[in-house]
């Protein structure tokens, strides 16, 4: 699920809590949890609604100016069914702490290496896309995906491996290496 920057905003402050999506399926669910460049949200409830029975606060909550807004985003939406998704900041994304985490001991940064490695024993990626992040602030999925030879969507998940580890970090367009990815090549 995703969220424009100033609804992002809002939902850091604590005044945005509810999403409307229409999905053929949900992608999140009750109880569950979602990591967002606002932290993480803890999903309280998710629910089919009918657009015809939103409310002025249904708007404010969900980080749109007025009803008219809300309806003409809904209406921009793909198909399916509209769900109501309430939601609160549970914490902050751990992997924003772990960006900035520079040293390593001998063992983490080994761990780290065998693992860059296995992610490339078929299809060599993990490295070059290190490294070209490290090279080129804000490159793209697509300028990546042209430059080591691998199809941009199946580039992109490959990429949130790299996050996870803590080794690069998302832009508004584009991607840029951590301070812990800097370190860790440095070392390399």
């Amino acid at each position: 699920m995703l969220f424009k920057k100033d609804v992002l905003e809002g939902i850091a402050k604590g005044d945005v809590t509810l999403a409307f999506r229409r999905w053929q399926k949900p992608a999140v669910q009750a109880a569950g949890t979602l990591r967002t460049a606002a932290g993480i949200l803890a999903i309280d409830a998710i629910e089919i609604v009918d657009a015809a029975g939103l409310s002025n606060e249904d708007a404010t909550r969900s980080g749109h100016s007025s009803l008219n807004a809300l309806l003409a985003d809904i209406a921009g939406q793909r198909t399916g069914p509209l769900y109501r998704i309430a939601f609160h900041v549970a914490g902050a994304d751990p992997r924003v702490a772990l960006r900035d985490m520079t040293s390593f001991d001998p063992g983490e940064h080994n761990a780290l290496q065998c693992r860059l490695t296995a992610f490339d024993a078929d299809t060599p990626w993990a490295f070059k896309t290190l490294q070209l992040i490290a090279a080129h602030d804000g490159i793209t999925a697509g300028e990546l995906a042209v430059s080591i030879g691998v199809e941009k969507a199946a580039l992109k998940q490959k990429i949130r491996k790299l996050k996870e580890l803590g080794l690069t970090e998302s832009l508004q367009s584009g991607y840029r290496i951590s301070s812990r990815g800097r370190a860790f090549l440095t070392a390399t």
